[in-house]
């Protein structure tokens, strides 16, 4: 299995891709902590580090096959940890009534030690994508190709579906979070460095306007845009029409459905970090049913 430890600052139809993947192959991707291991200590804080510096992606994978307006399957097989990650007090609501603070949080057999707590984590990947059409964007904006999504539901055993948007796909990923609540309410999570093991593979000629999520439970739909009402009407837009396509319903029969079964969960949205509001639309699977295949 071919190990990838490149590392780039964005997702861009430019950047020469650092391996050639066939489609159905295995990849595993060594990746930095948000901080690219500028933070190692209590003493350490994120306050000077540019932010085209910060959640760098390793990558870009270019896989066989891929073609503007086909769907990257990529399926999560495993995310592995370090044994020491960050947590830093760098925004969100109560940002004004907290003092700068990082917090290094051990990591032991999975287990986390926070104080005198301790619990199992559960690591999720912040950013994953693939390169835009048009002009490149920083790995730490989220956008429709992906990016610093932040959903904790991007882990080990989900499926993720990306939009092809240029030849090769040019997948990267980054980011680790040991653990993180939704919201990531004060704009970190146990910020971690670790390897992603994931494989990739091809649907051709399949139509998706932004990044989906199967876990062995729901389907998500992941849109991100400056405020909540945009992004809900666009990502329940989406989501009713692949749901319609589904299910075979007319939109109204899909949308009373929506209302009884779809969930609607914040990923990520921590001002005064300069980041788009992401949100996941969520609606059980059914068997014979799928969104995408």
């Amino acid at each position: 299995m071919v190990v990838i430890d490149n590392y780039v600052k964005m997702f861009s139809k430019n950047e020469k891709p650092c391996y050639t993947a066939e489609s159905g192959e295995t990849v595993q991707f060594r990746t930095l902590d948000c901080y690219s291991g500028t933070v190692k200590t209590d003493d350490d804080f994120p306050d000077e580090l540019d932010e085209e510096e910060s959640d760098l992606a390793t990558g870009l994978l270019y896989v066989k096959g891929a073609e503007k307006g086909d769907v990257l399957v990529v399926d999560i097989l495993d995310v592995e940890v370090d044994d020491q990650g960050v947590c830093c007090a760098i925004g969100g609501p109560l940002a004004d009534t907290c003092e700068p603070r990082t917090k290094v949080i051990p990591i032991k057999d999975r287990i986390a030690t926070f104080n005198d707590l301790k619990w199992e984590v559960d690591p999720m990947i912040g950013v994953i994508g693939v390169a835009p059409a048009g002009d490149p964007i920083a790995c730490v904006q989220i956008g429709d190709h992906g990016g610093n999504m932040d959903s904790k539901k991007i882990k080990k055993g989900s499926r993720l579906y990306f939009p092809v948007q240029v030849e090769g796909a040019l997948l990267g990923m980054g980011d680790i979070h040991a653990s993180m609540g939704d919201c990531e309410l004060c704009g970190n999570g146990i910020e971690i460095a670790g390897n992603i093991t994931v494989r990739v593979s091809v649907i051709k000629n399949y139509q998706l306007k932004f990044p989906v999520t199967e876990t062995k439970e729901r389907w998500y739909v992941n849109v991100a845009r400056p405020d909540y009402e945009t992004a809900l009407k666009e990502a329940c837009s989406e989501m009713r029409r692949l749901l319609m396509k589904a299910y075979g319903w007319d939109a109204t029969d899909t949308f009373l459905y929506m209302s009884v079964q779809c969930d609607i969960e914040i990923n990520q949205f921590t001002l005064p970090c300069p980041i788009n509001m992401c949100i996941r639309a969520g609606v059980p699977k059914v068997p014979g049913k799928a969104l995408v295949e």
